[in-house]
């Protein structure tokens, strides 16, 4: 998905909601902050202090909040630039996912494949959900542990493989960061012709015996 040399995505989306923040006066709560970028707090304050570090963010004393933070006319720069690539990233995400899950459905039609199951909530899984409408492909749950959420598209969602009970035909792998886990997992569990995986996600499932070891 991301060519050699690039920014790490994940990075660039926490730089850029942390600039943005500084720049909308969000950044006097941290741990507020914390809660919106959906990281821990003190990897808040690392990125306070590598943006600081690096020129983008200056901070000065406020006597009722203790700090203030704004952006550098360089901060401004580097917000407008990591944008401009979110986006292009986002777009490519996009397309890649759309293309790599609409040719899966197609072979996945041909042989007969009516009912399929997620495992890992993701964007890609939310792109996934889009293209099995156009295949006529119901999507009878989602694996994914740890979420409080109960529903994934009108579908139940299971805290583990072991606790699904609805049948279906094929498992989708639809986690971006640990994929390689979880196509093992799907192929112990349920038999790797029976696992798909995105081209976009570089995952060469195994044999059987590969898995087993």
């Amino acid at each position: 998905m991301r060519r050699a040399g690039e920014e790490n995505p994940e990075n660039s989306r926490i730089m850029l909601g942390l600039l943005d923040a500084v720049e909308q006066d969000r950044a006097q709560s941290q741990r507020l902050l914390a809660s919106e970028l959906g990281i821990a707090l003190g990897l808040v304050n690392a990125y306070l202090k590598r943006c600081i570090k690096k020129g983008l963010v200056k901070v000065r004393s406020a006597p009722a909040r203790r700090y203030a933070y704004y952006l550098t006319s360089q901060g401004f720069a580097e917000k407008s630039r990591l944008t401009v690539d979110y986006l292009s990233y986002s777009f490519e995400f996009f397309r890649q996912a759309k293309h790599d899950c609409s040719e899966l459905f197609g072979v996945a039609n041909g042989r007969g494949v009516k009912k399929i199951l997620f495992v890992g909530e993701s964007d890609l899984a939310e792109i996934a959900a889009l293209c099995t409408m156009d295949h006529g492909i119901e999507i009878v749950g989602l694996v994914q542990a740890g979420t409080a959420k109960r529903e994934f598209m009108g579908a139940p969602i299971y805290a583990d493989l072991e606790t699904v009970t609805k049948p279906f035909d094929c498992v989708l792998i639809t986690g971006v960061t640990d994929a390689r886990a979880l196509s093992d997992a799907a192929a112990v569990r349920f038999g790797a012709d029976r696992v798909l995986v995105p081209k976009m996600l570089r995952v060469k499932m195994k044999k059987p015996q590969e898995v087993i070891e």
